[in-house]
């Protein structure tokens, strides 16, 4: 997966066919060691005295990760270690694997000490490019909840619809259940009384500040989330997606929770209708730095030089986006980035556009004000509410069409 820069899940989708209870054992694994892949790499270079092939290294932080940081028992790390090393055709370090796991395991969690854990954790570039908030995020992806559990799960509710047991309401009207709830068994699901969605992701739409009748925009739209937002608050949604199977399981989500849309397979970019809307909610493709926390792949699976051409293809979704509107109307852009070049330099380009910033109200994100920067735009990162398990990040921005 880190050789190939390949996402997680379709690293495990490209598996043979396992048991549900596996696939989730690995992803946890999996999961742990991209957390933690810069601690547990400064752990092992003491007890090397050459660096071995990587595919030797992969085993080898696998093993450690079972032994430091998910209390595997250390004869079972050690013993599965070596199995994996031989059956991925790697028998002549069988050797090197014991004697350097067996090591790890003698030291313990002693080898953890004095160690700047979210400095090692963190691609040099992303640290950098975080700026002052660089600790506070890298801290908040190391939560002891996060490694063993994961995150928890957040859904967004339709107006009207009973919350299931035990979900904690947060302040920005999302509900929030423990990390590994299964959500197809929770009273309510088959009825579409909710879907999942992060709590962060859930702000933009409820920003855009949708009014029934209103004819608005979603692009972008898969899988779903603030489509279902806007149609719940009564809102006339026209909801455009290129990828045919992704606007598929769009249609799927939305008929499971009897809300209608306007369903458009169509590029933004060459999308020409014959009417303007209302308002457009523009949720661009990005890096999806912000998702660090759900998804501890993207850190790798990211390069730096991907930013600038991820930026440039936002620039001309935004612009795509300021044709839909009518003079007057609203724009919400917005990003699950963390990167300043995918959000705030968005001002710049949309001024170019004619379109003025229309900054969110200290009101408006009264139930979340550290989330509101400056210069009024929201920004959330994963150190907020931590005391609640974080949130992931995101950017956004109201705009308007003058003219």
């Amino acid at each position: 997966m880190l050789d190939r820069r390949e996402p997680l899940e379709e690293a495990l989708d490209a598996l043979p066919a396992m048991e549900a209870r596996d696939r989730a054992a690995g992803h946890r694994l999996a999961a742990a060691v991209l957390r933690r892949l810069g601690t547990l790499d400064a752990v092992l270079e003491p007890l090397l005295r050459r660096q071995p092939p990587e595919p030797v290294r992969h085993v080898l932080r696998i093993g450690a990760c079972g032994l430091l940081l998910l209390d595997v028992p250390a004869h079972a790390a050690v013993a599965t270690s070596v199995g994996l090393a031989r059956a991925q055709g790697l028998a002549p370090f069988t050797g090197l694997v014991n004697a350097v796991l067996r090591g790890v395991a003698a030291i313990g969690s002693a080898a953890l000490e004095d160690l700047d854990a979210p400095r090692l954790d963190t691609p040099a570039w992303l640290w950098a490019s975080w700026g002052s908030d660089a600790r506070a995020i890298a801290t908040a992806h190391q939560a002891a909840d996060l490694l063993r559990r994961g995150p928890p799960l957040d859904l967004s509710l339709k107006p009207g619809a009973t919350p299931p047991e035990d979900a904690e309401r947060l302040p920005s009207g999302s509900f929030r259940l423990p990390a590994g709830t299964r959500i197809v068994e929770l009273a309510g699901f088959a009825a579409g009384d909710f879907w999942v969605q992060d709590a962060a992701a859930a702000l933009p739409a409820m920003l855009l500040a949708p009014q029934p009748g209103e004819r608005i925009a979603d692009l972008c739209a898969a899988p779903g989330g603030k489509t279902a937002q806007l149609a719940a608050a009564g809102a006339l949604v026209t909801a455009v997606e290129r990828d045919t199977t992704r606007l598929g399981r769009l249609a799927e989500n939305l008929r499971r929770l009897r809300l209608d849309a306007r369903l458009v397979a169509a590029d933004v970019e060459a999308y020409r209708p014959d009417e303007t809307f209302d308002a457009v909610l523009l949720d661009a493709p990005c890096s999806a730095t912000g998702t660090i926390r759900r998804h501890p792949d993207v850190a790798y699976v990211k390069r730096p030089n991907d930013i600038p051409t991820l930026a440039a293809a936002q620039d001309r979704l935004l612009a795509a986006a300021a044709r839909l509107l009518r003079p007057g109307g609203r724009l919400i852009y917005a990003v699950c980035s963390l990167q300043p070049e995918e959000g705030p330099a968005k001002l710049a380009a949309a001024a170019r556009l004619g379109l003025a910033h229309a900054p969110f109200t200290a009101d408006e994100l009264a139930m979340l004000p550290q989330a509101r920067t400056a210069d009024g735009c929201l920004r959330t990162h994963p150190a907020l509410w931590p005391e609640r398990g974080g949130m992931d990040g995101f950017f956004a921005v109201r705009l308007r069409r003058l003219s």
